[in-house]
């Protein structure tokens, strides 16, 4: 116990110091501040080894004072422990050791929510829709998704047997782990005869590489625009996002600059090879979840005048992090800068470093945004992350569509659909008949939940105001009417919301068969913001007066 949290103090006492004294420090009663803090934390430590009335989870304890450390700071300065190193690796290289599928976890259970095609849990048999009981003997029954995943991850070429429930029925499938590369680029291919699309799902170490290969191959089957979409890409390395610009604008252009406390974290990132083409016309979808690298291009891209940006305003992350490795493997994220596109303007959105302790982080004031001008004279501003040139929203689910999702009731009735169809037509012309639509009404009727109306909300705060002003008994009828028309009704509801639901149920089907990139092709079919860019890239005048060409 002794030699333990010796080696936990010095642990401690080793980050407090990387963290606090990188690069120097500030002041001398900084310095003395934090020698202060660092002799009170030894302190506890002695008090706990020698006074403690059990024996302290030494390696949980060390990790929750370091994550509360580092938590006072910003979301993105995190610290990974040796056992969570497996973490750091899919952020970096989108690489991991696993069976290769996505999990979801649904009441006590974990169920296989979509396995990668070509990789082990597929090649073995797992499907979709599996329920995981155990896994090498271990009940996964309650436990936390984490854990599950933790259990699936492993070293390449180590088996496990995970058994499962299908159905009525339960199967041992033994499953060896490999080396799983989650692909940047899941999907790319000809929208119609004339527009490529290229989806980036990261920004790992081989994105710009893979979308490269994409575009090249786009070319050769008569791309003559191009749809780039960074919708729900939350980022990852920097220079990737350098290169990609770079593919698309003049050598030795300014991309991005970044500014830090350290004078040698101040840089300027510009475009260093001959670009592949700059003439083609390029539109890139974003949305909230576009964040960090890929509000650099976008942003980058925008500023340069060098592409229409479509969809909803992106996250707001103008924060640039640096890995250090510690020691015993471990290693620590620490933020380090600030980024600024070409135009000058920091995305940030939120400010970590002005708030007191305790306190949640506050919008940039709008009184502190300040107007940039891109290449051709256009506005952008700084502080709200990146604004799309066009606005193109997707439409809000309505209550029982988001409902019928949350409860996981179209990816169990897609489980039962691909267990008693061997086969379906392909991605995009997949399509479910009147009947078959029918059999889902009477499978989701059949479950207990319930919702509301907005209508239904804002009639009850209408009648408690009527009440209030003495005006209710007189309008009782005609408020029994209207609520009887707006208080939800599965049956009427799931007919009205066909349209919305549909095509959700369709696409989760086709994904039992066809994997992620059946799901990409299937999607385009409702996607009104990739409708959105292929009406800007058909007209000519409009793509034109966007940029002020």
């Amino acid at each position: 116990m002794k030699t333990h949290l010796r080696k936990l103090r010095s642990s401690l006492l080793l980050l407090l110091f990387i963290t606090s004294f990188l690069p120097r420090f500030s002041a001398q009663s900084n310095g003395f501040e934090v020698i202060k803090n660092l002799e009170l934390m030894d302190q506890i430590y002695q008090h706990l080894e020698m006074y403690y009335v059990d024996d302290a989870q030494v390696g949980k304890l060390s990790k929750v004072a370091i994550d509360a450390m580092l938590k006072e700071l910003d979301p993105y300065t995190v610290y990974y422990h040796e056992s969570n190193i497996e973490d750091y690796k899919l952020m970096t290289t989108g690489q991991y050791g696993g069976i290769g599928a996505l999990i979801r976890k649904i009441g006590d259970h974990t169920f296989i929510a979509e396995p990668y095609e070509g990789n082990p849990a597929q090649k073995a048999g797992l499907m979709a829709g599996d329920k995981i009981i155990s896994i090498d003997g271990k009940s996964m029954v309650g436990l936390p998704s984490d854990d599950v995943s933790s259990s699936l991850k492993g070293p390449k070429g180590t088996t496990i047997v995970v058994e499962v429930e299908r159905g009525k029925e339960k199967k041992k499938i033994s499953v060896t782990r490999d080396e799983i590369k989650l692909p940047d680029v899941p999907y790319s291919g000809m929208i119609n005869e004339t527009v490529g699309y290229i989806k980036l799902n990261s920004f790992t170490q081989t994105a710009s590489a893979d979308v490269k290969t994409a575009f090249t191959d786009l070319k050769s089957k008569g791309m003559k625009q191009l749809v780039l979409d960074l919708r729900g890409n939350g980022g990852g390395l920097l220079i990737e996002a350098v290169k990609i610009v770079n593919m698309f604008v003049k050598k030795d252009q300014t991309v991005v600059t970044t500014k830090g406390r350290v004078a040698e974290e101040n840089r300027v990132y510009k475009t260093l090879e001959n670009p592949i083409d700059i003439e083609i016309p390029l539109t890139v979808l974003i949305d909230e979840g576009s964040a960090s690298a890929s509000e650099i291009v976008a942003g980058s891209l925008q500023d340069l005048d060098r592409a229409v940006i479509i969809g909803n305003t992106s996250y707001g992350k103008g924060l640039v992090q640096r890995t250090y490795d510690l020691k015993y493997g471990s290693k620590v994220k620490l933020t380090i800068a600030k980024y600024y596109t070409p135009s000058g303007r920091c995305v940030q959105r939120l400010e970590y470093y002005e708030k007191e302790d305790g306190e949640k982080p506050k919008e940039i004031a709008d009184s502190l945004i300040k107007v940039f001008k891109t290449v051709n004279g256009r506005d952008v501003i700084d502080g709200r992350g990146i604004e799309p040139d066009v606005t193109a929203e997707e439409k809000d689910l309505s209550r029982l569509t988001a409902t019928i999702y949350a409860n996981n009731l179209l990816f169990n009735y897609a489980t039962n659909y691909f267990n008693e169809h061997p086969s379906i037509s392909e991605a995009g012309k997949f399509t479910l008949s009147d009947s078959e639509y029918d059999a889902f009404k009477n499978f989701v009727l059949k479950e207990e939940f319930t919702y509301s109306t907005a209508s239904e909300e804002m009639l009850k705060k209408m009648k408690k105001t009527a009440e209030d002003e003495g005006f209710y008994d007189e309008s009782k009828a005609e408020y029994d009417a209207l609520m009887a028309k707006v208080v939800p009704s599965k049956e009427r509801d799931l007919a009205k919301f066909r349209t919305e639901i549909q095509p959700m149920l369709e696409n989760e089907i086709v994904s039992r068969y066809y994997f992620q990139k059946g799901r990409a092709v299937d999607s385009f079919r409702t996607d009104d913001v990739l409708k959105k860019a292929l009406e800007v890239l058909n007209n000519p005048t409009q793509y034109n007066t966007i940029l002020k060409k």
